[in-house]
């Protein structure tokens, strides 16, 4: 891919706008790292909080700059196009879909739709790798470990450091889900905040008092999901219910990865009970054929995502049936 070169950002009213997940995180911190902007207003939520453009606080701006991080352009297309109709100048770095993406001197866009990279991952390329630590960071948290074990490597990092580096990405993404800002520990703002002094995720690792809180919390509620049975399904691939309760929202995410994991041949789906009575749905295509969730999560109201993570956020619960039989045909 052609190396991006970032735009010089005026310094005026500026915006930052990212996922609150590991990779939004650490995509926007090394950005900052290496250009930093401590006026700037900045807008997160949780990991499936993706409309993020559409927010009040941006209803109304204009001649503005603002940078844009893992949202779906496709998910924010209506929002983006009238803040560009207000002369606003946007930056944005995503790996989501974005189809077409619109043509304008205000745009400028790293949007790359492959299932081996990550948001994280294009800053880190942008900038040439200054801040590639945080960029392994965000990569583990997007379920890359192939990847960002490379990117180790290339770093000379030990196997501790990268083990270190790991927990970091896994331990931020954790913190994302949540049907609501009150199921997290921290807010992804909050969260965000505690990366800001540390231009070295290790040392991070070691002082931040935020990742004691999330590793004590990622345990228990973890211990809670491994109990969990897996739903009678036909085939190699694996299903797992989660009651309507905030260790099943918050370790939704991670636990599908670890079974992502554990059977690379495998697609899985997470099905998590909403208070409202739909369905919240996590599916990781095979990590050995990383296609077509997000084809598969569309097909049902609130459904999106990428090739080889997606996502239902509300979906009916009588249509779980149809939402399995399609399942098991999209991964034979």
């Amino acid at each position: 891919m052609a190396q991006m070169i970032l735009p010089m950002e005026q310094h005026n009213m500026h915006y930052d706008i990212f996922n609150g997940d590991a990779d939004g995180i650490c995509a926007l911190h090394q950005l900052r790292l290496a250009d930093p902007r401590p006026d700037a207003t900045r807008i997160s939520g949780v990991k499936r909080d993706i409309v993020l453009l559409g927010r009040p606080e941006l209803a109304s701006i204009c001649d503005a700059t603002l940078t844009v991080l893992d949202v779906s352009l496709d998910s924010n297309r209506e929002p983006l196009l009238q803040l560009l109709a207000r002369n606003n100048t946007i930056t944005y770095f995503d790996h989501h879909s974005a189809d077409p993406i619109p043509k304008t001197d205000l745009l400028t866009a790293s949007i790359v739709l492959s299932a081996d990279t990550c948001t994280s991952l294009l800053v880190n390329e942008a900038l040439k790798g200054k801040y590639a630590r945080w960029a392994i960071c965000g990569a583990f948290g997007d379920n890359l470990h192939t990847k960002a074990r490379k990117i180790a490597a290339s770093c000379s990092l030990s196997e501790t450091e990268t083990d270190q580096l790991r927990e970091i990405g896994e331990l931020l993404n954790y913190n994302g889900y949540g049907a609501t800002i009150d199921d997290l520990h921290f807010h992804p703002l909050e969260l965000y905040d505690a990366v800001v002094p540390f231009a070295n995720p290790l040392l991070f690792f070691q002082e931040s008092s935020e990742l004691v809180q999330l590793r004590k919390g990622f345990q228990e509620d973890m211990e809670l999901a491994l109990a969990v049975a897996e739903y009678p399904n036909k085939g190699k691939n694996r299903v797992y219910f989660f009651p309507d309760a905030p260790w099943g929202r918050r370790v939704a995410g991670v636990f599908a990865n670890l079974k992502a994991r554990e059977k690379a041949d495998s697609a899985h789906a997470l099905i998590t009970e909403n208070r409202d009575g739909t369905l919240r749905i996590s599916v990781r295509a095979p990590l050995n054929d990383r296609r077509d969730a997000a084809t598969l999560c569309k097909k049902f109201p609130s459904g999106g995502g990428r090739a080889a993570s997606a996502g239902i956020n509300y979906m009916p619960a009588d249509q779980i049936e149809d939402f399995l039989a399609a399942f098991n045909t999209i991964y034979p």
